[in-house]
């Protein structure tokens, strides 16, 4: 097995973008809880998600959702974020909160439903052109609750047709990363509920096109690390949302309910050249916080991802392949499990001073008066949240 300082170096490649509505207040169908200090703008937004870059050194960009994060003025918020050390990142559509989109968006059975959403991504990628944002990011709540609601492969057609237009309209270095989830809200079908499904529209649109896989979009049972190898094998792994479920939902904080599977998970990343220096595939979390304080969900959540990266990279691959070669299905197992065990945070807490940044990243935190501050002085206005 490799020793931390041998992968210490690789270390310094890890950058996790952080999504502004993660700083909001949000929560479930039947109740949010708002919290003191939240953002009322996407300028307080920023500046938080600038909290956890500072005291993790891990999320040097700010993921925005459009129109939750609409400005007048994409310059001058790119500009804010360069005064607090981060950058502007993914931009991510909306077209699932208008009531226009109760029976679908691009997937919607009225061609000025459909075109009122090719519209809004159109106006991402306005906004992409302005922020220098390289990715273009599509959820889509599309699909029906009953059989025969709608006609199932004419949705296709018409998906196929909007992602179409919104692809032609990308600059040479920008991506349309098209997530998928495989119910909800919509709960007869989705008409993208599985990464087969959004390869087969990205496989057919370009390689301009990438799958986002969200960590928590899966059935219980789920083998999503073979997903990562599938996707990053055939070239079509553009980014990840990382969070964590327990059933159902997919919000909680990544490696919450399962740290095992996102060792594994990022194992596979790292096996198949999803991790590095010439590596494309975009880390970024998607949570939300609705019973935890936000700002230390997000720290918590990305020194998950950097431990687990970490115990990952310990892997002897060398040692792994001659087992696997000769079948020795034990000792496999077993150096899988060796990097797996072992516990590196205080190897952790030693490169992050080495670098500047707090031993204890949550301690730091909370010992800074930031939560103080900003519940003190975000009196009055709106607070962000859900859907603003």
């Amino acid at each position: 097995m490799s020793s931390f300082d041998q992968i210490a170096p690789q270390l310094e490649h890890q950058a996790i973008e952080l999504p502004s509505w993660a700083f909001g207040n949000s929560g479930t169908r039947f109740r949010v809880f708002p919290q003191a200090g939240v953002p009322r703008n996407p300028e307080e937004k920023i500046a938080d998600a600038a909290k956890v870059n500072e005291v993790t050194g891990l999320a040097p960009s700010v993921a925005l959702h459009i129109p939750w994060d609409k400005v007048d003025d994409y310059d001058k918020l790119g500009r804010f974020a360069a005064d607090h050390g981060v950058r502007l990142g993914t931009i991510n559509s909306n077209t699932f909160q208008d009531d226009d989109y109760m029976l679908g968006s691009l997937t919607h059975h009225d061609q000025r439903v459909r075109d009122k959403a090719v519209a809004h991504l159109y106006e991402c990628i306005e906004i992409m052109n302005t922020t220098g944002s390289r990715d273009l990011k599509i959820w889509l709540a599309d699909g029906t609750n009953y059989p025969g609601q709608a006609d199932i492969r004419q949705r296709q057609e018409w998906l196929a047709e909007g992602l179409k237009k919104a692809y032609d309209k990308l600059a040479p270095q920008q991506r349309l990363i098209l997530e998928y989830k495989f119910f909800e809200p919509a709960f007869y079908h989705t008409d993208v509920p599985d990464w087969g499904t959004s390869y087969a529209h990205c496989a057919a649109l370009g390689d301009q096109a990438k799958v986002c896989l969200d960590t928590g979009h899966h059935a219980p049972g789920t083998n999503i690390e073979f997903i990562v190898a599938q996707l990053l094998r055939l070239g079509k792994l553009g980014s990840f949302d990382f969070n964590s479920r327990f059933y159902a939902d997919d919000d909680l904080i990544v490696g919450a309910a399962d740290p095992f599977q996102l060792f594994r998970i990022l194992y596979e990343v790292i096996r198949g050249g999803g991790y590095g220096p010439d590596s494309e595939v975009a880390f970024m979390l998607d949570q939300c916080h609705n019973i935890e304080a936000k700002i230390p969900g997000q720290i918590r959540s990305v020194l998950n991802v950097s431990e687990m990266t970490a115990r990952a990279l310990l892997v002897d691959h060398d040692a792994l392949a001659a087992a696997q070669n000769a079948g020795d299905v034990l000792a496999a197992n077993q150096i899988l499990m060796d990097a797996f065990y072992t516990d590196v945070r205080s190897d952790l807490a030693d490169w992050r001073v080495s670098r500047g940044l707090p031993a204890d990243p949550m301690a730091a935190y909370a010992e800074s008066g930031y939560a103080e501050q900003i519940a003190a002085e975000r009196i009055g206005g709106s607070q962000a949240g859900w859907g603003a």
